[in-house]
This record gives structure tokens, C-alpha cells and sequence, in this order.
């Protein structure tokens, strides 16, 4: 039986770049949860690799560092220019350069941008770019992406404490144990809570700031109308 395109073995890409694989993940995710903004510009790029949520680990890329992993990715096809725009916008070409369908591309993504989970995981993580059934329908994905000639992800060795195995995709290479083990351990989950709650404290700041002085100007028109502050708030 002949091999279709999209089982036949495929020439093995150069290890990406944490970078790149980062560039590349962003790209596909905001074309799934922001089609409104994509493709995207360079300063929209940089802000979603050094976004501080659903990120592991959390990137501090300048713009020159996330063109210089753009350009990487345009020498391999995997990302092109979008045309029709004075400022220059990009776009991923990934799903048809890997071979793989939309749904394995979404877990491919999940795991470049958040890191090693479970299929269940997964499931929960990956929801925005694909609605997956049943954690079954995503172990099934996994398992193709895995047979694929280079694999593009891998099931690890199940820690001491895990109930399940957790699955890391190895566009960037072989997968570091070292570094798989420290996020293993609480380091990753801490880092990105510790972010999440710097973003939370920096959103309470704003808030507090814009009820002092929508206060300041209730307190104007209420001086200008010759009436109480509770007048204007509680009106009878």
C-alpha cells in the first residue's frame, strides 16, 4: 500500500532553539485565540514569548532576539511573511512543513509553550486551540505525533510519586531528564505562580488607582452641584 504525504517519512528539521520553538508555538496560538490581531507583528510576538501565564519557563526575549528566531524559522519554512502590511506581521507554516492535522498541532503547541503534562493535562491546557472529547482522543494523538519518523513528542519514564506518565515534544532535541525532573520537583509550577500573582498585584494596583479618581471626580461634580458625594452615588 503506498504511503500517503502525510505518513511518508519526512527529512529530520534542525533542533529548533528554545526561542524558535517558543516563536512558533506563539504563532499558532494566537492564530487560534486572537485571529482578530494575527498574523502577528514583531512587538506582538515578543510580548506572547515573554508572557508570564501559560508559559514554562517564562522568557525575558528582546525583539532583536525574537527577529534573529524568526529568521531561523523563515530559512526553514516554518514561518513566512504575511503580505498586505506596511508594519512587517508574520505567520507560522507549521502544521504544513510537520505534516501533522490541526488537532495533533494543538497538543504539539500546548507542550512547546507550557512543557511537559499528561494527556489530561493536555486536554485541560490545550481547550482554546482544540476541543479534544475524551483524554483517549489525545493519548491517540500523542501516539501518532510518537510514531511519526523523527517522533515529534515522547512519552517520559513515570516519576516516583506520578500516577501517569507526562508527555515533552522534542522539537528542540532530546529531552533534558535534568530539567525535567527540577519542574518535576515544583520549581516550573512555582515560577509561574509566583508570576501569576505578580500580574494579580499589578492588576489590583491599577484598579485601586482608577477608583481613586473616579472618586476624585465624584467628588468634583458633587462640590459643582452643591450636593453631597452619597447624592450622586445613592441616588434617592
Amino acid at each position: 500500500m503506498n504511503q500517503t504525504q502525510e505518513d511518508a517519512p519526512r527529512p529530520a528539521l534542525r533542533a529548533l532553539t528554545a526561542l524558535e520553538a517558543r516563536v512558533l508555538g506563539v504563532l499558532l496560538e494566537k492564530e487560534r485565540t486572537v485571529p482578530d490581531t494575527y498574523p502577528l507583528s514583531l512587538n506582538a510576538l515578543t510580548a506572547g514569548c515573554n508572557q508570564k501565564t501559560a508559559r514554562l519557563p517564562v522568557m525575558s526575549a528582546s525583539e532583536a532576539d525574537v527577529q534573529d528566531a524568526v529568521d531561523g524559522l523563515k530559512q526553514r519554512s516554518l514561518v513566512f511573511d504575511a503580505s498586505s502590511s506596511r508594519v512587517a506581521r508574520y505567520e507560522h507554516n507549521m502544521t504544513r512543513v510537520l505534516g501533522i492535522p490541526s488537532q495533533a498541532a494543538a497538543l504539539l503547541v500546548t507542550l512547546i509553550l507550557r512543557g511537559p503534562q499528561t494527556a489530561a493535562e493536555l486536554r485541560l491546557n490545550s481547550a482554546r486551540l482544540h476541543g479534544f472529547a475524551d483524554v483517549s482522543s489525545v493519548e491517540a494523538f500523542l501516539d501518532e505525533l510518537a510514531q511519526r519518523e523523527p517522533s515529534y513528542v515522547v512519552k517520559l519514564a513515570r516519576a516516583p510519586g506520578e500516577r501517569e506518565s507526562r508527555w515533552a515534544h522534542l522539537l528542540c532535541g532530546e529531552v533534558d531528564v535534568a530539567d525535567i525532573a527540577r519542574d518535576a520537583s515544583g520549581d516550573g509550577a512555582s515560577a509561574d505562580v509566583d508570576a501569576l500573582r505578580s500580574e494579580w498585584r499589578a492588576e489590583h494596583e491599577r484598579l485601586t488607582r482608577e477608583v481613586a479618581e473616579l472618586r476624585a471626580i465624584v467628588e468634583h461634580l458633587a462640590a459643582q452641584l452643591g450636593v453631597s458625594v452619597d447624592a450622586i452615588v445613592r441616588p434617592s
